[in-house]
């Protein structure tokens, strides 16, 4: 049987076409479409409010406050992939600060969604590059450690592969599988149609849930026939 490496290089992306098109959608609209599933806990959040992210998930896994593989992970990257890094959820010590940002910028990286902490936000914020993390902290890690690449990694409670869809902005992170990508960007459209539909009712006076009667009935808050 042979074992897979720990550093996949090859792996699958979804189309720049398709990733051009995901960019107009918020993240809930995704995560509403694809059936309300792929959104990371919200423990990871945008470093700071305005960030908005969109590409294809390079995916890492590395040992609680260790970023050796973070850097081998800056030196594969193609332009457009976003780090999708699993850092345990470890706020003890930063695994990425400026330089590495910096890194990530200059080879094209869209971005990063790290379930573990990062530091120099001020730094970064400057930058204007997009970061998503469960926090901050001053401590730098080690570089030490061994860890994988290109493998699926658990971030946020979500399972993510190497090529699967990322989007986020100041609500959070969604991921859609790269495979679902085409077919929930259709869906997608038709949501925010039908949505902006429904708010231009609202503003015209229709504020009432046409659906809200028979979910209530349906919860036992009602009875039969009974209405609001």
């Amino acid at each position: 049987m042979n074992q897979l490496p720990d550093i996949i290089r090859d792996f699958e992306r979804v189309p720049s076409d398709l990733v051009r098109q995901a960019a107009v959608f918020q993240p809930a609209i995704l995560a509403d479409v694809a059936g309300r599933r792929g959104a990371l806990h919200g423990r990871i959040q945008a470093l700071r409010h305005r960030m908005t992210l969109v590409g294809s998930a390079l995916t890492v896994e590395v040992r609680p406050g260790d970023n050796l593989m973070i850097h081998a992970a800056i030196a594969l990257a193609k332009p457009g992939d976003v780090l999708v890094i699993d850092g345990k959820g470890d706020k003890s010590a930063a695994l990425m600060g400026t330089i590495m940002m910096s890194a990530c910028r200059q080879v094209g990286i869209a971005g990063v969604v790290i379930d573990g902490a990062v530091r120099d936000s001020v730094e970064i914020d400057e930058m204007d590059f997009p970061v998503f993390s469960v926090g901050t902290n001053p401590n730098g890690p080690t570089k030490l450690a061994s860890g994988r690449i290109g493998h699926p990694v658990s971030v946020g409670g979500v399972a993510v592969r190497a090529g699967d869809l990322v989007v986020a902005d100041a609500d959070g992170v969604v991921v859609v599988e790269r495979e679902r990508v085409e077919t929930l960007l259709q869906a997608a459209k038709q949501k925010v149609e039908d949505e902006a539909a429904r708010i231009e009712a609202i503003r015209k006076g229709d504020t009432a849930a046409k659906w809200l009667d028979s979910a209530l009935r349906k919860a036992g808050v009602l009875k039969e026939n009974e209405t609001l």
